[in-house]
This record gives C-alpha cells, structure tokens and sequence, in this order.
C-alpha cells in the first residue's frame, strides 16, 4: 500500500483538485449564492497564480513532504500510532481525524499571533468568496503550516495512506467551502453536521471581526461546536454581509504583486484574537 500511494501521489492529489475545482467552479456559475463584487479575470489571476508559486515552494523546500514524512515515521518507529497495536483501518479514522484538530488549532493560531495573522490576513483580504479563494494562502503562511503538519505527523506516526487522504480531503474541501455555490437552506442545515458548508464558513470571512474570528474548521465542523466557537449565520445575512477585511478594500490590489508584499506592508487591523474591537477602524 505504502509503495502504491508513494508512486501515485502526486497523480491522485492533482486529479482530484482539477476534478473538484471544475466540478465546483460549474457550480457556481449554475447557482451562485452571491454576486460577485469584482473582476473575476483579475482576481482569479492572483489567486491561482499563488497555487502555482506555493506548489513549487513546497516542492522545492520540503522534499519530504506529508507523505513522506508518513513514510518516513513508519520506517523508523516514530510517533504514537506507529507503537500501538490497532486494527490498520482505525488507525488511518483516527489520523484522519486527529490531522484535521491539528489544522483547527493551527488556525485558531493563525488568527491569535498577530506575527502570524500578518501572514494569514492575505487570504482574507480577497474582496469576493468563491472556489479560488480556498487556494488563496501566502507562501510563507505554507512554509509555517508545512512544517506543523510534519511536526505532528512526526508526533502522531499516522499510516501513509491516512496522510494522503486527510490531504485530499482537506484541499477538496476547503475547495468547496470556499465556492460561492447557493446550497438549499435544508440541505445546507443537514450537510454542515458532517463537514464544514459554504454558507458555514462564509461567515469566517466577514468583514466584521467577531465573525472572523469563528468556524475556523475546514473539513470537519465539529471542533467549532466543541469548542465554542462556531456561529450559525452572519448577522447581516450572507447577500448582505460585507467580505474581506476592513482595512483592504481597494479592488486595484488584488493583484498578484500586492498580495505577496501585503503581510509585510499592510495593517493587521483589529482582528488578531487578542485585541479588542469589532474589526471596524
């Protein structure tokens, strides 16, 4: 198993984002949930172009990857899944699981340290919601959240094919939690109790800080429940909530250039955890 997905990984992780982002990109032109307040041609150039500079940022820093250090951690007997006796099926659930806290409270992080929250502001400065948004994250926010992932997988020792699920997984679905896809009411009410909806996280990139600073879940919606920090809606309803971040309304800088320089020259504003305010200068 571990030769198989060591050999195609790169295949199957590539499959399914094009897969998904088509599908998911269909979807949002058949049934839109929002008018989209900016050129798309110029908005989708910068967010995509960031996929393309993180893909060969992760490739050229970190030859060992998720997977790899899976492999890695099973070849050498590190971390705590690797040293229990437990059937090979529930070993890759609770990874799977476990793998999706860790990017949770990396999140939480993400939005608590000012430091880092310069880096994570760039993805919610974009000024519209849709499918390309979810792949929108700052090269050095990638570097960090890299080197946490191999951290805990190091410290967990989860199963090769675990690793590469949860990596699927977790790019399919903040794929899809990003899009800007009208789901029904009902359906969206049943759906959000098994993974994190569109309308659910929506409310994450409100303009308004307190709602910033919720549904920070990206597969699984259960952490926020658990932990108080979920919010059902945003107060001003998702056609009439405002995106994006106070501080960044300008629609001349969601280019691609800005968006690299931002966490080094723009305003955190009042939105790191530990500050008071409402996120309205």
């Amino acid at each position: 198993m571990n030769e198989f997905v060591m050999s195609h990984e790169a295949a199957i992780r590539l499959g399914v984002f094009l897969g998904v982002f088509i599908l998911v990109a269909v979807a949002e032109m058949l049934a839109p949930r929002r008018a989209l307040t900016t050129a798309k041609g110029m908005r989708w150039f910068g967010n995509l172009g960031i996929v393309f500079i993180n893909t060969l940022t992760v490739r050229a820093l970190f030859p060992v990857a998720a997977v790899g250090m899976a492999l890695l951690a099973d070849e050498r007997g590190w971390g705590l899944l690797n040293n229990v006796e437990i059937p090979y099926w529930l070993a890759v659930v609770i990874a799977v699981v476990v793998l999706d806290f860790v990017i949770y409270l990396q999140h939480v992080m993400f939005h608590a340290v000012p430091a880092l929250w310069r880096l994570h502001m760039m993805h919610h400065a974009d000024l519209d919601f849709d499918v390309t948004t979810g792949a929108r994250f700052h090269p050095v926010e990638i570097i960090v959240s890299m080197l946490i992932k191999l951290a805990a997988i190091s410290v967990l020792g989860p199963p090769v094919l675990a690793v590469l699920i949860f990596e699927v997984l977790l790019n399919a679905t903040a794929m899809f939690n990003h899009s800007n896809w009208r789901i029904p009411v009902a359906i969206d009410r049943v759906l959000r109790l098994f993974v994190v909806t569109p309308d659910m996280h929506r409310v994450h990139h409100s303009v308004i800080a307190r709602e910033t600073n919720s549904n920070f879940g990206f597969n699984l919606p259960w952490w926020d429940r658990l932990f108080g920090t979920y919010r059902a809606q945003p107060e001003q309803g998702h056609e009439g909530m405002t995106i994006g971040l106070t501080q960044f309304r300008d629609p001349k800088r969601l280019t691609l250039l800005w968006m690299l320089a931002l966490p080094f020259v723009g305003k955190t504003g009042e939105y790191p955890i530990n500050r008071r305010g409402d996120g309205k200068e």
